[in-house]
């Protein structure tokens, strides 16, 4: 007799660490509406304008500052790998912020998200995780709608942007499986570790450029403590529980939602495409895919 269950509910702990990625993908998709908020103040002659590497820098130096406040004494403590994942995450935030304000917001974070496969890779063949086969699955239509909406939005002169926005995708998988084999490190002291490293390979480029006003000083701020720190603390804590693969394809939410943000800001500009439309589409059923719960033949 064959009868068919569903799956067992997750985990009280599993559900949890799942809620702060979806969490944090919401404030992440923030990314576009600051960037263009911050570009506004200088079309409006209220303030310099903002270098994206300067964007980059006091960004990260707010979201330390904000993430410092969670980190104690005794998480404090020096552990392999965390060169690495700092330096990864100071390189990904450079490029990030970079791709974001030479292109497109929808462009730069949809190809971020490139990083599907390679934290499939990282996962299986460094970490030596098991394979999740649902998470491998929905990154055929995932990166489908990537394709989609990056061609539908492809302007002349991009082509820089766009490797820069794909190297920042390499980089992003290189901080979730750095911070995934940090198993008995802080994840505040891992996230502040890495906000700081990445404030400081920059405090150089930007020291001879102009300062913000006090107003593009408090966008940074907002900026860096709710759409950065905040979000990297969820998922590193999150990182605990879900392998990079699960927590690559959750996260897909931040591209959904990122367009619609950087719209609200700047229509002109950020206006979602059909291709967006679709490819958002794609990107949602990739999401529907992993978590469709599964019956089980018995």
């Amino acid at each position: 007799m064959t009868n068919k269950q569903i799956e067992p509910e997750p985990s009280a702990g599993l559900s949890k660490a799942r809620a702060l990625l979806i969490i944090a993908s919401i404030l992440w998709s923030t990314s576009g509406f600051f960037t263009r908020w911050l570009q506004t103040t200088f079309e409006n002659g209220a303030g310099p304008e903002i270098h994206p590497l300067q964007m980059a820098f006091f960004r990260v130096l707010f979201a330390s500052l904000g993430i410092s406040l969670f980190v104690r004494l005794k998480d404090v403590k020096f552990a392999k790998g965390m060169v690495f994942t700092s330096i990864s995450f100071a390189i990904m935030n450079a490029l990030f912020v970079t791709a974001l304000a030479m292109g497109s917001a929808a462009n730069a974070i949809l190809l971020q998200y490139t990083s599907l496969i390679w934290c499939v890779l990282f996962s299986v063949f460094l970490l030596k995780e098991k394979p999740d086969l649902r998470a491998i699955q929905a990154v055929i239509p995932a990166l489908i709608g990537i394709i989609i909406i990056v061609i539908g939005g492809w302007h002349a002169g991009e082509g820089v942007v766009i490797l820069i926005a794909l190297g920042s995708g390499l980089t992003y998988a290189f901080v979730l499986t750095g911070i995934r084999s940090l198993h008995d490190v802080s994840p505040a002291w891992i996230t502040f570790c890495n906000l700081l490293v990445a404030a400081l390979v920059l405090l150089p480029f930007v020291m001879a450029m102009p300062l913000p006003t006090t107003n593009q000083l408090l966008i940074l701020l907002m900026f860096g403590v709710f759409q950065l720190g905040l979000p990297y603390l969820m998922t590193a804590k999150s990182l605990k529980i879900i392998s990079p693969q699960e927590a690559g394809i959750l996260t897909l939410l931040e591209p959904v939602l990122s367009p619609v943000w950087a719209y609200l800001i700047a229509p002109e500009k950020d206006a979602p495409s059909i291709s967006t439309w679709m490819g958002g589409g794609l990107l949602l059923a990739a999401l529907f895919w992993r978590y469709y719960p599964v019956k089980n033949k018995r």
